[in-house]
């Protein structure tokens, strides 16, 4: 396999080991062809940078570190390369670091792994935990800015939060329902991916503050922990509605929305009203087909350049640059925007 890379620079791009990697590059036996494949696209990745490198002035090197479903992980990759374009004479290059499920003493090896190799800022989504505020501690003690991106760190000494007001998107979906129901009872099934992402607290915060001071009359039943996965999310969705005869609408921060509607028609219960977040390929074709009522969406792109500027003016020590939150926008069938 020819190449002009060092093969700890193909091992970091692919997320393998050195020794993995030298297997795949000499053609030895007893790797499987899935590990191939990420040595092929590592190499194919690196080819694209060192060609944009040609013809482009200040390079920056950034990890993008997420714990997310599959869909946003591919959501979050495609909105970094298509806004990476928009930015010259200045290149970035992205090393991804993604999973659905990655444990704290995974992402924090991770996390220090970028940090002894060298880059030149990090972009994070992880859990709130003791363990992963002490490694961004790390990375900003050796000069490494640490983003966090759609779900905040609170007490960390991230160098800043890109993403949406995730409080007012909550009482937002809060007003939504609210209204769809009028002087109606309900009862609303509140799913998170977990209690651990700090953006899905903030929203069920807000979602529960709005509804307790105008509408205490709704029942809101929350379930946590499927992490956006359809098969664990949708089991939640099964005890519940098992478990609450009257569910009838549901505010789905955490994804798996397939999952919670099949659970719905499984148990031959309707929904009055369905309010997600993200219009990514999915959410597009749930609300297109009349599955899903609203989305609540922000351009994820409008983070990624936040997060560009944020790390840019960290390198060149300017003072005082904060992100700026996103705006949060209620998507229908009729004003759906280009993804």
């Amino acid at each position: 396999m020819s190449h002009p890379f060092l093969v700890k620079d193909i091992a970091f791009q692919a997320g393998l080991s050195t020794a993995t990697v030298d297997r795949v590059i000499n053609s030895r036996p007893g790797v499987r062809r899935q590990t191939v494949q990420r040595v092929q696209a590592a190499i194919a990745e690196l080819e694209r940078q060192q060609k944009r490198e040609e013809f482009f002035g200040r390079t920056y090197v950034i990890d993008i570190v997420m714990e997310a479903p599959d869909r946003f992980c591919d959501a979050v990759r495609l909105a970094f390369e298509r806004e990476a374009g928009a930015m010259a004479p200045t290149l970035f290059r992205f090393r991804f670091h993604m999973a659905e499920i990655m444990r704290d003493r995974e992402l924090v090896s991770t996390l220090d792994r970028i940090r002894l190799r060298g880059s030149d800022g990090i972009v994070l989504k992880a859990g709130n935990t003791k363990l992963v505020r002490e490694a961004v501690r790390h990375c900003e003690e050796q000069g490494l800015p640490v983003v966090t991106l759609v779900t905040d760190l609170p007490g960390s000494t991230r160098v800043a939060y890109a993403g949406a007001d995730n409080h007012a998107a909550g009482q937002t979906a809060a007003y939504l329902m609210a209204n769809r129901f009028a002087e109606r009872h309900a009862h609303v099934l509140l799913t998170l991916s977990s209690h651990q992402f700090e953006g899905e607290e903030a929203r069920e915060a807000g979602f529960r503050r709005f509804m307790a001071r105008y509408r205490p009359d709704i029942v809101i039943t929350s379930v946590s922990e499927g992490f956006g996965r359809d098969g664990a999310t949708g089991e939640l969705a099964r005890h519940a509605l098992a478990e609450h005869p009257n569910l009838s609408a549901v505010y789905s921060i955490g994804g798996g929305n397939r999952a919670i509607l099949k659970a719905f028609r499984d148990a031959a219960r309707n929904i009055d009203i369905f309010i997600a977040h993200d219009l990514d390929a999915e959410n597009l074709d749930l609300l297109t087909n009349g599955d899903v009522t609203f989305v609540l969406h922000h351009d994820l792109r409008t983070d990624v350049r936040e997060v560009f500027r944020v790390i840019a003016a960290r390198h060149e020590k300017r003072s005082g640059v904060a992100a700026r939150l996103s705006q949060m926008e209620i998507i229908t069938p009729t004003n759906l925007p280009a993804i």
